[in-house]
């Protein structure tokens, strides 16, 4: 069962690499090198904590604080400072990030937003709460495996729907409306709805409506 409005809510904000992304070091070991589709990105000289985020990105979407908190030799690379850099890499290889946004209900990633184009960026994007909008024209649904995929040819993201909670918001973007009124009529918690509300206008998937 999906979570009710009234359910305690945990979310998570996931960050993987896109599938097609192989990550490893150049003949030096110096650079870490990023290769895909897209073409090959360099890093040179990361810090541990940069090489070891990238690594288990690789492998599957993860909380940037896990490899913060596990120790390493470059502790100027610790704590906020390595925040800081992982933030500073991942803006610059932006069009091989995928964003995830999951709950902690063991029951999968609520959706995922992912770059589908080379100069690709992403950032979440609130909605000021009366704004109404709908969904941008042009957008289409197809499915793929167990997702339903929102994109437009206009856009350089496609968002791929893990679960109905989302679907539900996408649904009710069909008509023009506003983050108050969806957190109203949405049978789920008021903190999700509005989080995927983000991701979706973040991909550019809403338009303003009149």
């Amino acid at each position: 069962m999906p979570p009710t409005k009234d359910a305690p809510l945990r979310l998570h904000h996931l960050w993987s690499l896109r599938e097609d992304t192989a990550v490893g070091w150049d003949e030096e070991g110096r650079a870490l090198v990023l290769r895909g589709p897209q073409g090959t990105e360099r890093i040179e000289a990361p810090p541990t904590v940069v090489a070891e985020a990238l690594h288990r990105m690789e492998l599957g979407p993860i909380r940037l604080a896990n490899p913060l908190q596990q120790p390493r030799d470059d502790t100027a690379a610790a704590g906020a400072d390595g925040y800081t850099a992982v933030l500073s890499v991942l803006r610059d290889i932006s069009h091989l990030v995928i964003r995830t946004l999951s709950l902690e209900d063991l029951k999968g990633p609520v959706l995922s937003v992912v770059p589908a184009g080379r100069t690709a960026r992403f950032a979440l994007a609130r909605v000021p709460s009366q704004r109404r909008v709908r969904l941008r024209a042009g957008v289409t649904i197809t499915v793929q495996g167990n997702a339903f995929v929102l994109e437009c040819r206009a856009l350089e993201h496609q968002v791929h729907i893990h679960r109905p909670e989302a679907m539900w918001v996408v649904s009710a973007l069909a008509w023009p409306t506003t983050p108050d009124a969806l957190v109203e009529v949405a049978p789920l918690p008021a903190e999700l709805t509005l989080s995927v509300l983000d991701h979706l206008a973040g991909a550019g998937m809403t338009v303003t409506a009149p």
